[in-house]
């Protein structure tokens, strides 16, 4: 199956991922005119309000980064929809988004046929994170174009499964596009992501560490400094198991080998306890080794493109050999 448009015209075949709280619309902007797919999520535009000015703002320097730059334009960008119960701005989200005929939609937390439907009707495309082949199933059933499957490892909420079991599973009977996330810092992974079966590689916590990032300098140099082994797994903070910064757990007066679990039906994303807890206690993946500084957004993908035509190279190299 080929690519719908919206995805066919990235200079690296990388998404970067939603990060709540973290990404506006400096690092969305970027992201975009460095030839990757940036996104932000919707809730991140706070009070609602804003969401329109950002799509505004991102749409308007988009196209006139397109007008003088018709030789390299920008990669399209996304907008994350919390499909959750707990979302009770999704409706007027979703009317902001048509207004602007955002071209990619990524769902999180639930997957519904009349979400798919309305960003069908303006032209995009619906991408839905799974953790499992049920779940992926279901998002494709209910109408999704694409999937993200989120594998062990991956920054926030994440799954448990190997990123090689997800994406074979998935690939037995879904030809559509296919995003992987879980711990994706390189472009050496870029290029086994799509090795594996993806079409796409899906990058969130190197991009924390970036000078355009709305993160504290603290949490961004704790990706700098952090190891796979400072990545804790837990599902108390939002009632969704999801991989955090040990450091930061620590920070906050817990024992982060002795986490309770979590509620899922406190889940709360609009300013309750559990999107208070995003602020305090970071999210990060174990991919994070690889990130060595705070550096541009735009230096961040360049790095990604070397690495991943150096791996390129060194494979066709051995091809010959």
């Amino acid at each position: 199956m080929s690519l719908p448009p919206a995805l066919s015209r990235l200079a690296l075949p990388v998404i970067g991922s939603p990060l709540f709280i973290i990404s506006n619309p400096d690092l969305v902007i970027a992201q975009c005119k460095a030839g990757i797919v940036g996104s932000f999520p919707a809730l991140n535009a706070r009070p609602a309000s804003l969401l329109d000015e950002w799509l505004h703002r991102i749409t308007e320097e988009l196209a006139e980064h397109d007008r003088a730059h018709p030789d390299r334009p920008a990669a399209p960008f996304a907008v994350n929809q919390i499909v959750h119960r707990s979302n009770d701005r999704l409706e007027a989200d979703l009317e902001a988004c048509a207004k602007w005929k955002v071209p990619v939609v990524i769902t999180s937390l639930g997957a519904r046929e009349d979400v798919n439907a309305a960003v069908h009707g303006w032209g995009g495309v619906t991408l839905h994170d799974v953790i499992d082949d049920r779940f992926a199933r279901k998002a494709v059933e209910k109408g999704a174009d694409g999937l993200i499957a989120v594998a062990t490892g991956a920054g926030g909420h994440a799954g448990r499964l190997s990123p090689f079991a997800l994406v074979q599973e998935i690939r037995q009977w879904f030809d559509g596009p296919l995003a992987l996330a879980g711990a994706i810092a390189t472009g050496d992974a870029v290029l086994a992501a799509q090795a594996m079966g993806a079409d796409f590689a899906y990058i969130g916590s190197p991009f924390i560490a970036t000078v355009e990032a709305n993160a504290a300098a603290a949490y961004k140099q704790g990706v700098v400094a952090g190891r796979a082994g400072d990545i804790v797994y837990s599902s108390l903070f939002t009632g969704v198991h999801g991989n955090y910064l040990r450091a930061s757990i620590i920070a906050a007066g817990l024992d982060p080998d002795n986490l309770p679990e979590g509620d899922v039906t406190k889940m709360d994303f609009g300013g309750g306890q559990a999107a208070k807890a995003w602020r305090d206690i970071w999210g990060a993946g174990q991919g994070i080794g690889a990130v060595g500084a705070v550096v541009p957004a735009a230096e961040r993908v360049a790095t990604l493109a070397q690495q991943y035509a150096a791996a390129r190279a060194r494979l066709s190299l051995g091809a010959i050999g």
